[in-house]
Order: C-alpha cells, then structure tokens, then sequence
C-alpha cells in the first residue's frame, strides 16, 4: 500500500516539507519524486514557478494495522495503550496491547478483543490482496483462555461419556470452536459437532454412537461381574484372547489446531 502527497514549496526543499506535513511524518520516513522544480521570476517580476514534490511511503499489512488499531482504541477513548508488534513466521504479525485500560479492550470473554482483531485483519489484508493473518492479545489473555476451553471441553466429553448425554455449549467464534472440537478429539468415546449459524454458532459435545459400550453387572444379575476368561475347551483358547484390538476412537492425532473445520 502507498500513501502519497504532493508538497509545492519555493524549493524543493520545502516542496518536500510541505508533502510530509500532509502525510503527517519526518522527511527521513518518505521517498520523493520532483515533479516540477523551482523556477525563479526574471527581473523579480516576470514568469517563474514554485517547486512540486510528490512525496510517498510504502507501508506494510502490520503498518496498516498498527495504524488502524490505534485510531480505533483513540476513538474509543483509550488512548493509554501501547501497541508492541511482532512479526511471525505465518506472514502475520502479534500486535500485544499494554496500558491500564486494557480489560475495557478484552470485553466480555474476549468478545471487544476478538471483533478488533477481526477488523484489523481485514483493513491488513486489503494492503497487498493476499492473506495476512492479524492476532490481537494482552499479556497472556489468550493462552489462558484456550487452556480453558481445553479443559472445559474434556471435561463434558468425560461426562458424556460417562452419563450418555450431550451438552451445548454457549455460541463461540471459530477459532474457539476449534480449541473444544481438538480437546473432544482427545477422549475416546466422544465426539463434538457444531449446530446454529451465524452468532448462533455453537459447540455440541455428546457420546459416540460408533464407539462400543462396556458391560456392567447390575442389581439383577447374579453376583459381581466375572471379569475371567470363558474357555473354549475345543481349543483351550479365551474369547478375550481373540478378541480385535480397537484402535482408540476420535484421538484427535494429526488434528491441527488451526487447522480448518468443516462442521
């Protein structure tokens, strides 16, 4: 993306000036082209021409959305808080908010942090047409939450499979979504799936019908439950001993976590 001014001055020098004032930075930060130079008037009186600089600068996706960024946190009435980019290997970069005002930016689980980081990445991505990808955090927000949601995801796949009953769970964004959908992955005999649309989106978690169900001895049957091999004596081989081994189900190997989902 290039931002560009053109500055008329009596030299070129100040052609130059009067382009960056617009563009509001140093003349160190610009490159400059001459359009016209200064021309001085013959006897003092007739024809000559002032000087015109067309004065730009090249800014980059994080540019852009640094830039973007803190006019919307000034226009919230934040304007306590920094702004530290860093780039990443993803062709992306972590912009990490700091100030005291920086729980009014996080919002409600997150909800004013995620919509700002959705914002920016579209204003960065318009920068060079291609994908850009913008994360917005504050101190260690982020990495808290997904261990959060982790944990909350095994826990309800631990209890649907324990009780048999499917849970749903508040409409999260997609990122979110992924974080439960790889924790459910984990624990065998369940698994997870999406329902609603739009904001409505949200996580189901329940047992799995394709997984096989333990027997347990009840009130009815006689005794406790014999766990011992049954022979068979044409043989002298025990069923369990024959039995498939069954590869665990829904372990979630290979399942990146940000990778994309299609449920």
């Amino acid at each position: 993306m290039i931002r560009e001014a053109i500055g008329v001055g009596e030299t070129e020098v100040a052609a130059q000036e009067d382009a960056c004032r617009q563009l509001g930075v140093e003349t160190y930060e610009a490159e400059f082209e001459i359009i016209q130079r200064a021309e001085k008037k013959i006897l003092g009186l007739f024809g000559g021409c002032p000087a015109k600089v067309r004065a730009f600068i090249k800014s980059s996706p994080a540019d852009v959305a640094q830039d973007f960024l803190k006019n919307v946190l000034d226009a919230m009435g934040l304007e306590g808080i920094t702004l530290n980019a860093t780039e990443s290997e993803e062709n992306g970069v972590i912009i990490d908010l700091e100030g005291e005002d920086v729980g009014s930016v996080i919002g409600r689980r997150g909800e004013t942090l995620d919509a700002l980081q959705y914002l920016t990445g579209l204003v960065a991505n318009h920068v060079e047409n291609s994908y850009y990808k913008v994360t917005i955090n504050t101190g260690d927000y982020r990495e808290k939450r997904e261990k959060t949601l982790e944990i909350l995801g095994r826990k309800l796949a631990f209890k649907a499979v324990k009780t048999g009953y499917k849970t749903s769970l508040e409409p999260m964004n997609p990122y979110e979504r992924r974080i439960i959908h790889t924790a459910v992955q984990k624990v065998n005999g369940a698994t997870s799936w999406s329902e609603g649309e739009n904001m409505n989106r949200h996580v189901v978690i329940g047992p799995d019908p394709n997984a096989p169900r333990q027997s347990r001895g009840g009130r009815g049957s006689k005794g406790r439950y014999d766990r011992r091999p049954r022979r068979n004596f044409g043989n002298n081989t025990s069923v369990s001993d024959n039995a498939p081994k069954r590869a665990p189900i829904n372990e979630g190997e290979g399942a990146a976590l940000y990778g994309r989902i299609d449920k």
